[in-house]
């Protein structure tokens, strides 16, 4: 069973295909076990190489996938990568963690006020949530 932690989608994401120039900024929707979705302006051929970025992590992000679906929605596209190396899923999995924290960080600072350091948030983050986090 495939399952999804929804991210908002204020978490951008760079992407090039690879043999294209150029690249574009998109928002990332989801991460799940091996692969990642992001909302694209624009359609994307299935089965062709990307290479993604986010760069809300320090250090940056960087894999290289492969498309493997393309949906219509409305205002755009919902885009499937997939990731064929285990070392980039531990890492997909890391960001994933990186993302969360930042929504806590964010809901906390709605919702209470308080404005949280990015380690605050991770050491509370952890304390609340990790034992929840899908392994």
């Amino acid at each position: 069973m495939r399952q999804f932690i929804r991210h908002p989608s204020t978490i951008p994401i760079h992407y090039q295909l690879q043999e294209v120039v150029g690249d574009s900024k998109e928002y990332l929707r989801n991460i799940s076990e091996g692969g990642l979705c992001f909302i694209s302006h624009s359609k994307v051929e299935l089965g062709v190489m990307i290479d993604i970025s986010i760069p809300l992590v320090d250090p940056r992000f960087h894999a290289a996938g492969m498309v493997v679906w393309c949906h219509e929605k409305p205002g755009g596209f919902e885009v499937g990568v997939h990731f064929d190396n285990p070392r980039v899923e531990f890492a997909v999995r890391m960001v994933e963690q990186v993302c969360q924290i930042e929504q806590y960080k964010q809901q906390i600072l709605e919702q209470d006020g308080r404005k949280l350091s990015g380690e605050e948030a991770a050491m509370e983050w952890i304390e609340n949530f990790a034992d929840r986090f899908p392994r």
